[in-house]
């Protein structure tokens, strides 16, 4: 038996890129049409957006905990979010949580040590960026990590929250991007975190001047391996 996993989903596009990824890699990995059982649910996004600008992390962990208790009696056997900001709140979130959780940054980081990077560049919401969501996992690790200055953070912040969470997608926001990382990549970093799940929407290898660390498409793969475990152990 595989395990059940469930999403404790913030944003429409990157709860439905992780959900995507889940089932079609699944089916490389499984068999045709195969991947393993997923629930989600999914707080109005507003309720998260209204709590992060008054600074109220322990609403939001209410709300990640709210989402965690239905998936729980859903028949989920662990948890994943596809939100890096709303990670702010998981030290609320911990030690109430009915089931396990696989942490984003925990996932991104560890692919960041097995691919030998040694300075990674971040991007995300300025909620995110200013946080110590990936820094305390980085350093723990021994990886050094560029900020975007606080010009950026406001422009990468307005893509996210105006346009990519809707669904926009413009040519003038991979531009940005591709400019902050450049500047990024002239300060010595080896990669990139996609640090918003959203911005691997139009963010990729193909198109950034460092290698991406794709946090969503990496948390699903995370959640792939741990649902799929015992089969692969059976196999």
């Amino acid at each position: 038996m595989t395990q059940h996993i469930g999403i404790v989903a913030c944003s429409a596009e990157s709860a439905a890129l992780c959900y995507r990824t889940i089932c079609i890699e699944g089916a490389q990995l499984v068999g045709p049409h195969d991947h393993p059982e997923v629930s989600m649910h999914t707080h109005s996004l507003a309720e998260y957006v209204k709590c992060i600008r008054r600074d109220d992390w322990q609403g939001v962990g209410d709300l990640m905990l709210s989402s965690a208790n239905k998936l729980a009696k859903a028949g989920a056997d662990f948890l994943i979010c596809p939100d890096n900001t709303i990670h702010q709140a998981f030290p609320y979130v911990a030690s109430k949580s009915p089931l396990p959780w696989l942490h984003i940054a925990d996932v991104v980081t560890a692919h960041a040590i097995e691919r030998s990077f040694k300075r990674v560049g971040l991007t995300g919401t300025r909620w995110l960026v200013e946080s110590e969501v990936y820094p305390e996992k980085l350093k723990a690790r021994g990886v050094d990590y560029v900020r975007p200055n606080a010009t950026e953070r406001e422009e990468i912040n307005r893509i996210i929250m105006d346009e990519l969470v809707y669904g926009v997608f413009k040519p003038e926001a991979i531009a940005y991007f591709q400019k902050v990382i450049g500047r990024m990549q002239a300060a010595g970093c080896d990669a990139v975190i996609l640090g918003c799940t959203e911005i691997p929407l139009i963010m990729n290898d193909a198109n950034s001047p460092l290698p991406t660390l794709d946090s969503t498409r990496l948390l699903a793969r995370a959640a792939l391996r741990r649902a799929l475990s015992p089969a692969v152990a059976r196999a």
